[in-house]
């Protein structure tokens, strides 16, 4: 099997790259939605309310994330202890359920291609599971205006990527590198031929 890594700045279009590539025939893992799981588990629960009390919990129970990520995303030491431990707390637990997900695909077809899509891809470590990385490349301006269009103000975009390694470490870190930064065809054209060049490979 050959696992892909997404990686890009904020708002660069990881999805999108995903997405495409799964309508090509790659199987996709969602590490994000992974992480949500591991957010619903009873003793990552009680870790988060002992840390952070039962205002990070919405009426249902479940953590809420926009809450949590008030307390753990931004630019002050006191920010970054705080993430620091929810990642301590969360990260061991996503990478495992990543690499018993992706060693049961490769038993049932040895032949796949998976692309890992995981925002925090290079600081995790889940870089060891891929064969490539591949870098959705897009300005920042763009990504900005994106973000912002998702309903983000400025503040959270430069909060949120500071807590990320920066977009030239990424893009240093790439085997494959893919211009987002105009329409969805363009993108389109790029992956078609770096999917025919690693299937024929």
């Amino acid at each position: 099997m050959i696992v892909i890594g997404i990686i890009g700045g904020i708002a660069s279009g990881k999805s999108l790259v995903s997405s495409r590539l799964n309508e090509l025939g790659a199987a996709v893992l969602d590490a994000d939605r992974i992480g949500h799981q591991v957010l619903r588990d009873n003793e990552v629960k009680q870790a988060i309310r002992h840390r952070w009390g039962d205002g990070v919990f919405d009426e249902a129970g479940e953590v809420d994330r926009g809450h949590l990520a008030a307390i753990v995303f931004g630019d002050s030491p006191g920010k970054r202890d705080e993430l620091d431990y929810l990642e301590k707390l969360t990260h061991p637990r996503i990478g495992q359920r990543l690499r018993e997900t992706m060693d049961r695909m490769a038993r049932a077809d040895a032949r796949a291609v998976l692309v890992l899509d995981a925002a925090l891809l290079l600081e995790a470590g889940w870089d060891r599971f891929c064969d490539k990385i591949l870098f959705v490349e897009a300005p920042r301006s763009v990504r900005l205006d994106r973000a912002q269009r998702r309903g983000w103000t400025a503040s959270e975009f430069a909060a949120r990527e500071a807590a990320q390694a920066s977009v030239e470490g990424k893009r240093e870190r790439a085997d494959i590198v893919i211009d987002n930064s105009s329409t969805p065809e363009h993108t389109y054209n790029q992956l078609e031929t770096m999917w025919r060049a690693l299937v024929s490979g």
